[in-house]
């Protein structure tokens, strides 16, 4: 998952990177309450590059051209990417500037330090002077100044950004980043440095240790301290019932199962990163599950939720993304199993009775013969595809039979988000 330049920088000043102040503006008439003296830079906050070039980054000195400024890039396309924020960050008047990136090769199965005395927009210039240092053991000062060493830095300079490295770094291993990079850190006229560009790709399977990271990335994160603790989402994996989050696009096809926040969190991103269309997202109790009634229960749940699914017309994909105990998944699964084929009644053309395929642990359709007239599905039977992302072992307990067309159910998070978005695009 990638993160905006001003995330980036929160999580910057977290490990004390050098960055200067920077306010975030959703509308332009915010720039009349600029808390940062004049002049500015305006940044369009998009997760793709080439802003600079394309007329996303402005220099400003007054609040009326800010807000011209303002509106021409939150109505600017960037490889077909408009910006929903724009950083407003002061002026800084760097003598060089410089390239810095932590990336965990997995290759090499190590993170690889890249350095080079030419930062900024010039890429031939940068990658000409590129410096590595791949870490290959535990991480210390040693690797940092390796790196500068290679980059040609002498003097104090080989103190300083080596000290802004081992903090990248320990930025890096804290919140098992894929990547992270600063160009151009700047070097001012008295050899101060600051961070005045930054990108982190954050490891999208380690989010749900890392909240903060999640915090960073939520919608509601420009609200006044008020306005988050009224909307604020709570983050503990237990619900008492099923609960539908306040999330919501009646424009949207895919709607979202899920048993605690975090996971809820990261399926609506996966989603909309993937240039997926959810719709909302349900989270169902699965905490009670000492007890056979809690099975009940649970069954109930999933039942009432996918009949009310059914009923916003717009939705056509149900994504599925349950992590627990075991006997929690397979029971989740095999409750949707059951629903979405109680319609699909087989005839057994040995003794003429009909069937129904999960019930009788069916493992093969070769003795059978499908009775087109009683394949009609029960209106209350929902009636949206199903993507469901299960363990491989709970996988493997799941009938061979069910048809892909109705149900489909991998391993993998991505695959299943990726077979959401290309359902409901394809319905």
């Amino acid at each position: 998952m990638d993160l905006l330049e001003y995330q980036a920088k929160e999580l910057f000043r977290q490990v004390g990177i050098p960055t200067l102040p920077f306010q975030t503006i959703y509308t332009p008439r915010e720039l009349k309450r600029l808390q940062i003296p004049y002049p500015v830079v305006l940044k369009s906050q998009v997760r793709v590059g080439g802003r600079g070039k394309a007329g996303g980054i402005r220099f400003v000195a007054n609040t009326i051209d800010a807000i011209a400024a303002a509106r021409n890039i939150f109505n600017l396309s960037i490889l077909g990417e408009y910006p929903e924020v724009v950083l407003a960050e002061a002026r800084y008047d760097a003598e060089q500037e410089f390239f810095l990136a932590i990336v965990l090769d997995y290759q090499l199965q190590s993170p690889v330090l890249l350095g080079s005395v030419q930062g900024g927009m010039n890429v031939d210039s940068l990658l000409d002077n590129l410096q590595q240092v791949v870490v290959d053991g535990e991480f210390s000062s040693f690797y940092a100044r390796r790196l500068t060493v290679k980059m040609g830095l002498s003097g104090d300079l080989i103190q300083s950004v080596s000290t802004v490295i081992e903090k990248m770094y320990r930025l890096f291993q804290a919140k098992d980043l894929d990547l992270i990079e600063i160009n151009p850190l700047g070097v001012s006229a008295q050899g101060e440095l600051m961070a005045l560009d930054g990108k982190i790709t954050a490891n999208e399977l380690a989010l749900a240790r890392h909240l903060d990271i999640i915090a960073l990335t939520t919608k509601d994160n420009h609200l006044s301290p008020q306005e988050k603790a009224a909307t604020q989402i709570d983050l503990s994996p237990t619900i008492e019932t099923e609960q539908w989050l306040d999330w919501q696009d009646r424009k949207g096809k895919i709607a979202i199962i899920c048993n605690s926040r975090d996971l809820a969190v990261i399926t609506w991103d996966l989603l909309c990163q993937g240039k997926g269309k959810p719709a909302c997202c349900v989270l169902i109790d699965d905490s009670r599950y000492s007890c056979e009634d809690a099975f009940v229960s649970l069954q109930e749940q999933l039942a009432k939720v996918l009949q009310e699914i059914d009923q916003r017309a717009e939705i056509k994909v149900v994504l599925v993304n349950i992590l627990a105990e075991e006997k929690v998944n397979f029971t989740i699964a095999q409750t949707i199993i059951e629903l979405y084929q109680l319609g699909e009644k087989q005839i057994d053309t040995t003794t003429g009775e009909e069937r129904n395929l999960v019930a009788n642990g069916a493992k093969s359709r070769s003795h059978r013969q499908v009775n087109n007239q009683s394949n009609s599905r029960p209106k209350q039977i929902p009636s949206v595809k199903i993507v469901m992302r299960l363990l491989e072992r709970e996988i493997d307990s799941l009938p061979e039979d069910i048809p892909e067309n109705l149900l489909y159910w991998t391993d993998n998070l991505e695959e299943a988000v990726q077979k959401a978005i290309s359902f409901g695009k394809s319905r």
